[in-house]
Parts: C-alpha cells; structure tokens; sequence
C-alpha cells in the first residue's frame, strides 16, 4: 500500500528507506555501510545509505563501533522491542489512552486476543512470560 504520493507507509514511525534499512541491521546484526547496500535490493548510493545511517543514529536508533577503519552499525533494540516503544507513544500522545488501548484490542485478530489472554492470566499467577 502506498501514499498518494507513490511512498510506502512508514513503519514503526520510519521513513521507507529507514526501515528498510533497520530490517538488514535486524536481520543480519552489525553491518558496514556496504553490507547494508549489498542487503538492499535497489542497492543505493553509498553516500545515501551513510545519510540514513546518520538519521538514524540522531533518532538514537543505533549504536556505532569503530574499528580500524571500518565502521559498523547495529541497532540498540530488537525490532520488536522498537515496535513496542512506539505503540507506547502512541498511547501517550491518545487523549484517551483507556478508549485508545480498547481500540487496539477490539482490532486484534482472535489468535492475538488469545496470547494476550494467555499472558494475562500467566502474569496474574506471577508466572513469566
């Protein structure tokens, strides 16, 4: 699905290329700027993705280890760690946060519901997840 303007959505508040980008450093763990393009199937410019790499260190996104003369990013959380912090801005910024979390979970697939009920009644009895 796309945008009027021909864009894919932004996931987890990220711009298209970010998360492309943020799917290769989740998936194959800390890379150099040229793994990441020879991940990425429109293989962009190096001076691109180093912008992107940038953006997202900014957004605090990443953390940068420096060897030599080789430069590797990782992300600071997993991708669901990530996802979970912005369904949690996503709520603060709800007027409503109470309606907002009713919302979400009348939304929710039947197999979802049953996991949450799962872990509900796990954290009820003090058992972890």
């Amino acid at each position: 699905m796309s945008d009027e303007s021909g864009a894919a959505p932004s996931r987890f508040g990220l711009g298209a290329l970010e998360a492309q980008v943020m799917d290769v450093l989740w998936d194959n763990g800390p890379s150099t700027i040229r793994e990441v393009i020879d991940h990425l199937a429109s293989h962009p410019a190096y001076t691109t993705i180093a912008t992107v790499l940038t953006n997202l260190d900014r957004k605090r996104l990443l953390t940068i280890t420096r060897q030599n003369r080789s430069t590797r990013y990782a992300t600071r959380t997993s991708r669901e760690q990530h996802a979970a912090e912005q369904i949690e801005q996503v709520l603060r910024a709800s007027r409503d946060r109470r309606a907002s979390i009713l919302e979400f979970i009348n939304s929710m697939p039947q197999d979802d519901l049953d996991l949450l009920r799962s872990y509900l009644d796990d954290h009820d009895r003090g058992k972890e997840p």
